[in-house]
């Protein structure tokens, strides 16, 4: 299935595309009852009743029934807004791609087929420089300990292109536990449900094939031998949430794990863009393709190009000095 001029294809729609190319009916409908809504709070680590995101201000005067919801770390201010400033500045420096769903993204890392779970280093060389200093503080997080980043990927969310992206699974087959987020410009929101699919979708049923990484108590484990359970047992939830659950991505790091990773897909909705977002999504490997994994020569040769670093002004010079001059 071709892409429209847009980049969408299929049920993926955004503003352009239901106007210019008649993908209106196209357009894939959530059901989403709002009476199910819970608010996760970054300072209590509950879930509390309610849609509007900004509930979790109330801290730590919290309205109704909280519930626990496992599987997300919220690290609010993990970038001043200097620093955003300047991290928008060179990313916008380097040449944009079209996605789907009204989405521009930047993305880094390996050549991945997840269908057929093949994947080649291909023209990967690192990440721009000027973003190293995220990785390296990744490492002041305790979640984030031996946190080796594999993919880089700037996501562009514009309020004029509609832009969103339907519910979703990161795929299990390559990406690992840890998923981060590191959310800039404006306030959005996450919105999770709780998946009870097919486990072949998203390569849900690789996660059967390995152990967590993260325990119970929030800690990192990296000893994948002699564990009980493999990482889609652990981390299933003892009783199902009948609830929606709502994250607020302010200017933040977000870590998804264990739980809230592989049993709840998680969206943009386009009603939570209200204005520019941009964030910086970052993956790892799962354990086949780590030390002592069936699959350690390609993980290896990937994980050490990826502690390179380049020069953006360089590698782009051409961009660069077009926009310097359209500037002036």
């Amino acid at each position: 299935m071709k892409p429209r001029p847009c980049g969408c294809k299929g049920c993926r729609t955004c503003l352009i595309c239901e106007t210019l190319y008649g993908a209106e009916n196209l357009k894939l409908s959530l059901q989403l009852d709002k009476e199910k809504g819970y608010v996760y709070c970054p300072f209590c680590n509950k879930a509390w009743p309610g849609w509007d995101i900004d509930i979790y201000k109330q801290h730590p005067d919290h309205v109704g029934e909280a519930i626990n919801y496992a599987g997300i770390l919220i690290v609010p201010e993990f970038i001043t807004e200097l620093e955003e400033s300047k991290l928008i500045q060179g990313i916008d420096e380097m040449p944009w791609d079209i996605s789907q769903s009204g989405r521009r993204k930047q993305n880094f890392g390996p050549k991945t087929n997840f269908k057929k779970k093949k994947i080649v280093s291909g023209t990967f060389e690192g990440f721009p420089e000027f973003t190293k200093y995220l990785q390296d503080r990744f490492q002041t997080i305790d979640l984030l300990k031996d946190y080796q980043v594999i993919e880089q990927c700037s996501l562009e969310y514009d309020p004029s292109k509609g832009a969103s992206i339907d519910p979703h699974i990161d795929d299990c087959w390559i990406w690992g536990e840890r998923v981060v987020t590191v959310n800039c410009l404006s306030d959005s929101v996450l919105t999770l449900t709780i998946y009870k699919g097919d486990t072949k979708k998203y390569n849900l049923y690789c996660a059967d094939e390995y152990y967590p990484i993260v325990t119970n108590e929030g800690r990192i484990d990296l000893d994948f031998h002699n564990k009980d359970k493999t990482m889609l047992e652990a981390s299933k939830p003892s009783k199902e949430i009948d609830a929606i659950i709502r994250i607020p991505l302010i200017r933040s790091l977000t870590v998804m794990y264990g739980e809230a990773r592989y049993h709840w897909e998680h969206c943009i909705l386009r009603e939570d863009i209200t204005s520019r977002r941009v964030c910086l999504a970052y993956r790892e490997f799962t354990p086949p393709y780590l030390g002592n994994g069936i699959h350690q020569a390609i993980g290896n040769e990937i994980i050490q190009r990826a502690k390179q670093f380049w020069n953006h002004k360089v590698k782009y010079k051409k961009e660069y000095d077009e926009k310097v001059i359209n500037f002036y």
